[in-house]
């Protein structure tokens, strides 16, 4: 990883291939606990492993609570379907499809937009704001009448909940260093793992709430939970983090600290930088930037096909509307350890190739099982297994390998918005595969999961070599061109001193 300083340097390989560069100041006296990793000099009355731990009780719970709670109301209606939902809404044929495709129509468009608000309001005011709106929003769907008001709410809630993921991931990524932000990535992210278990739960207790008030069960389940969102969102607004520079809960001692170690591992962030059209279209240049979205595209189909149809899916091993929900939560909570396993190694080897790749391997087998097995629903169920914690374990993986790989906030923000956005066009996919028709079998579903799983395969390893041939040909390079400073900030991870993490 590089260190980016002024100091005279003499660039080494360890054995992992990464590239060392020392500095005059990079001695560091061993068991010496003021001193980090990069060698700059923690504040004297904390360490750098203490600083951290406050860090992480100050960003991880709230952006996982935040997730989670986003991601539950966004995927419940495929637990509101089993308590008469399409019966009450008189929903034909693929309108139930269509409810899903809508959500996803805004949340791909906004990205980059709510990116560089998220920018401009600052996390704790954008986030919190669209937080409330999709809360209400949900409430709001358990309200609804008939079709053209189940799609008015999906639409508004892809419009408020479009933020929440690629804005929550931009900023850990402000927050923490490359080699140690896989494990609060997928700590993170694994609260949709959790919002599917817990979604399921819930959802077996509310739907036993089926008459009451004259409300069938489904819509207790959006009001219930959407209630409970706004409710947070309104307490996220006095407390929601920020990011370094306006942390004022550090002192000024410990902010110059974080932003340092920050700098010495992904150079100068340019945080007082506003994002243009132009670094938009500067940013969308980068061949790797589209590579980026096409690994995040292919594995978005099978999660949400899975998040959506998981209960459509079960039912088929016929089991009642409450053991359906019941078994869908075992997948999930399956797939949150294997996710945290995954991120653990990650980051204890510092590599992110390998753990991109493996994992997809356990995600094909399932998915080729699921193709060929139909009369063993035990060996059916348990391959869900398969499907879930190869998914699940490797998303968080490829975003933080390909987010944390793009230097500066504007390059990062952009970047970020462009990979979630433009893999969200997987869930539009997801939507349509997984048709009434298809039952019991799904043999067109899961072909075409398993397609765009070796789609996002093929891209990662594209990645891999990209990044690999930049590296060798700037270790070949002369690094130091006479660049400046603001130069050197505006090139982001294209600086010829930045080392791309493998």
């Amino acid at each position: 990883m590089p260190v980016l300083n002024d100091a005279p340097r003499t660039s080494v390989d360890n054995e992992k291939g990464e590239e060392i560069v020392p500095s005059k100041d990079s001695y560091r006296p061993a068991g010496d606990s003021d001193y980090d990793e990069t060698s700059l000099q923690c504040p004297a009355h904390t360490t750098d492993r203490k600083l951290l731990t406050r860090i992480d009780w100050y960003i991880l719970p709230f952006v996982s609570i935040m997730y989670l709670l986003a991601f539950l109301d966004r995927v419940n209606i495929a637990n509101a379907r089993s308590f008469n939902l399409e019966r009450d809404l008189g929903l034909e044929q693929t309108d139930y499809n269509t409810a899903l495709t809508i959500f996803f129509v805004p949340y791909i468009f906004f990205e980059i937009p709510s990116n560089i608000l998220l920018k401009r309001f600052s996390p704790r005011v954008w986030l919190s704001g669209c937080m409330f709106g999709f809360g209400l929003v949900s409430i709001f769907q358990g309200l609804v009448q008939n079709y053209a008001g189940l799609l008015v709410t999906r639409f508004f809630l892809g419009i408020f909940e479009t933020g929440m993921f690629p804005g929550c991931f931009y900023l850990i990524s402000m927050w923490y260093r490359r080699s140690e932000a896989q494990k609060r990535y997928s700590l993170f992210f694994s609260s949709t793992s959790l919002a599917g278990a817990f979604g399921g739960l819930l959802a077996s207790a509310i739907g036993k709430l089926d008459g009451a008030r004259g409300y069938h069960g489904w819509r207790w389940i959006f009001i219930i939970e959407g209630a409970l969102t706004a409710v947070v969102a309104v307490i996220f607004f006095f407390i929601f983090p920020v990011f370094p520079e306006d942390a004022k809960w550090l002192s000024d001692e410990e902010r110059t600290y974080v932003k340092a170690r920050l700098r010495a591992d992904q150079g100068n962030n340019a945080a007082e930088r506003k994002v243009t059209l132009h670094d938009v279209i500067q940013v969308m240049k980068d061949h790797r930037v589209w590579l980026g979205g096409f690994m995040y595209l292919g594995l978005i189909v099978p999660a949400y096909s899975y998040a959506f149809f998981a209960p459509t899916i079960i039912k088929t091993y016929n089991y009642d509307p409450i053991q359906t929900q019941l078994h869908s939560v075992p997948p999930w909570a399956a797939s949150f350890v294997f996710s945290l396993l995954v991120a653990v190694l990650s980051d204890w080897t510092r590599h992110r190739a390998f753990f991109a790749l493996a994992p997809l391997a356990i995600t094909i087998a399932g998915l080729a099982t699921l193709l060929a097995v139909h009369t063993n629903r035990t060996v059916e169920y348990a391959v869900l297994h398969l499907v879930t914690i190869g998914t699940y374990g490797v998303l968080p993986i490829i975003v933080c390998w390909f987010q944390m790989n793009l230097g500066g906030h504007h390059r990062r923000s952009i970047g970020s918005a462009w990979q979630i956005g433009f893999g969200n066009i997987g869930g539009i996919i997801a939507t349509y595969i997984f048709l009434p028709g298809d039952a019991p079998y799904f043999t067109k579903g899961f072909a075409i999961c398993l397609a765009f799983v070796l789609l996002s395969g093929f891209s990662s390893v594209l990645y891999l070599i990209s990044i690999h041939l930049e590296n060798r040909k700037r270790a070949k390079t002369v690094t130091d061109i006479g660049l400046t400073e603001h130069e050197k900030t505006e090139m982001g991870d294209l600086n010829p001193e930045f080392r791309y993490m493998y």
